[in-house]
């Protein structure tokens, strides 16, 4: 294995961008829950590319360490409080919303104040950050923003009511974004993976254990990758590679797109 982490285990040898030239060079990065998973992942990524990252996290001393990891800086942040979001330091180029959590519970039992905060912070939360970012971004005529979708953006499961219905708007305001900013060199985009193997998919392993009353390796099997063509658990570092190519110049023209790591899910 290559690196430490279960992510980096593929990257043997040169990475992409080591080869490449360093298309970010010159350019701020803003990567939110970028402390674990699917953002630590992003982070490195988009270092790795020549740009300044900053990693905003609830979790400070997680977020330091990436940073420093990543050569960047840490912003520690409640991303649920919209006064702390508003007070960021919006001007960057690139802006990744891959903030977020997960609750199962049946539509009878889920708590309003959970739907309300997961809604909060998956789109209210990327919509005040585009907010912020957006006059940087049109002054210097170039910007990028990725929005970590999900599957559950294009379809829904069971128990999920407010990851589900947080996924689909998201998808919408990146299209609104997307329309908007075309004229200003902004592109705005989702990437939208299944389950990809993070603290987050671990929590809801158990979560689904429990609702679906089987075990927790059944839930892998029969639950999560069952609507999948290619039966494996998606890497951090395959995403992370997916929102680097959007903010590529190979890219330059993609723009209001969602780009689908289902594994074949949505091929049904």
């Amino acid at each position: 294995m290559c690196g430490r982490e279960p992510w980096e285990s593929r990257r043997c040898g040169p990475t992409l961008a080591a080869m490449a030239a360093q298309d970010l060079a010159g350019r701020r990065a803003l990567v939110t829950g970028g402390a674990s998973g699917i953002g630590r992942a992003v982070a490195a990524r988009l270092a790795e590319a020549g740009a300044a990252v900053v990693v905003a996290d609830r979790d400070a001393a997680a977020a330091g360490r990436v940073a420093a990891e990543v050569g960047g800086t840490a912003v520690a942040v409640d991303l649920t409080d919209l006064a702390a979001v508003d007070a960021l330091d919006l001007d960057v180029d690139v802006l990744v919303n891959n903030a977020g959590f997960q609750h199962v519970a049946p539509l009878h039992e889920f708590p309003p104040d959970v739907f309300a905060t997961i809604l909060r912070l998956m789109v209210e939360t990327p919509f005040r950050l585009v907010r912020g970012a957006l006059p940087h971004m049109y002054a210097r005529g170039w910007g990028r923003v990725v929005n970590v979708s999900s599957v559950h953006g294009h379809r829904a499961s069971p128990y999920k009511s407010a990851y589900v219905t947080a996924k689909h708007a998201l998808e919408g305001l990146s299209k609104v974004v997307a329309l908007e900013g075309a004229a200003h060199g902004v592109t705005s985009n989702c990437v939208a993976p299944a389950y990809v193997r993070t603290p987050l998919v671990e929590g809801q392993i158990a979560d689904q254990a429990r609702s679906h009353g089987i075990s927790e390796d059944e839930v892998v099997e029969q639950v999560m990758l069952a609507p999948a063509a290619l039966k494996r658990l998606i890497e951090p570092a395959e995403v992370a590679d997916a929102v680097a190519w959007l903010c590529s110049p190979a890219a330059a023209s993609v723009t209001g797109t969602s780009l689908r790591m289902d594994g074949g899910w949505t091929a049904h």
